[in-house]
């Protein structure tokens, strides 16, 4: 019997969610399968995938052809790794010693790749939520900046209006003794003239008395 590792959706519309079976490769895609060996969620970052890596194994070691996606998902995990060393083991290539320590320096070496890509994920949705609360920070200052100039209150510009209204009286003030002095200043000359007037007057008695 052909058999095949794919992918069966399910979960719900805009967020599925696969199983990873082994079916007979006749059988629909999302038709019945002969074993359940995981599942793949595509909607975390990175992707969660939970897979019963020895069943895997020996089902690819049977001859179990996984589809484009499934293969993917496969090597991803090492399986596919395991059996081309496994195969090596099995032609003399390799002794199993030196196949599993092969394998476990490519597993450390996978999972540092998988923990620098989430530690940066990480640090780039931390610097995100910094400036976006710096962000709202600034924008809540702007905010009450606003609301405290509109609340303000301008009582302390009447004293200012009421010293420019006073301003001309003050002047007009200023300027009445001017004016009295003016008007006064015709009455001066002439009572200084008067004696003079008179002067004129009594010369002609003194000539008719010679």
């Amino acid at each position: 019997m052909s058999t095949k590792i794919r992918l069966q959706r399910g979960g719900r519309k805009g967020r599925p969610v696969y199983s990873i079976v082994v079916a007979d490769a006749r059988s629909k895609r999302d038709g019945r399968f002969i074993e359940k060996l995981g599942t793949y969620n595509p909607n975390t970052n990175p992707a969660t995938i939970d897979l019963n890596f020895d069943s895997t194994l020996t089902w690819v070691m049977k001859g179990a052809q996984p589809t484009d996606t499934a293969r993917a998902i496969l090597s991803y995990r090492g399986v596919m790794m395991k059996k081309h060393l496994l195969e090596g083991v099995r032609k003399g290539a390799l002794t199993e010693e030196q196949a599993e320590a092969k394998f476990e320096a490519w597993v450390s070496e996978k999972e540092n790749k998988i923990e620098g890509k989430v530690q940066s994920l990480n640090d780039a949705a931390a610097a995100s939520k910094s400036a976006r609360l710096a962000a709202e920070a600034e924008v809540n200052k702007a905010r009450k900046a606003a609301i405290e100039a509109a609340n303000a209150p301008v009582v302390e510009e009447a004293p200012a209006a009421e010293a420019t209204e006073e301003a001309p009286a003050a002047e007009a003030t200023e300027e009445a003794p001017a004016t009295e002095a003016t008007e006064e200043a015709p009455a001066a000359e002439a009572t200084e003239e008067a004696p003079a007037a008179e002067a004129t007057e009594e010369a002609p008695a003194e000539e008719s008395a010679k």
